[in-house]
């Protein structure tokens, strides 16, 4: 191949490329921050989740509790424990 054709290939590569390059060197950049973003979000609980969590604690409580009250119930001698 000639110098010319060979230009006039690599022209054009060379333009399709320089996106993807900028796109790669701006993920570089980026990730460290997106990281340690990630890993402060697995760290702490939003407040919603927090709620979440509370009110499955509680169900789960309330449903031991009323398990032993029917025990109670069943050992006091009680036949309608329900």
């Amino acid at each position: 191949m000639t110098t010319k054709r060979m230009i006039w290939w690599a022209l054009p590569i060379a333009a399709l490329t320089q996106g993807c390059v900028a796109r790669t060197a701006a993920n570089i950049v980026t990730f460290p921050v997106r990281a340690g973003s990630q890993a402060v979000d697995w760290s702490t609980t939003s407040q919603d989740e927090a709620d979440r969590n509370r009110g499955r604690d509680m169900r789960k409580q309330e449903k031991r509790d009323a398990k032993e009250r029917r025990k109670a119930c069943r050992d006091a001698g009680y036949k309608d424990c329900d």
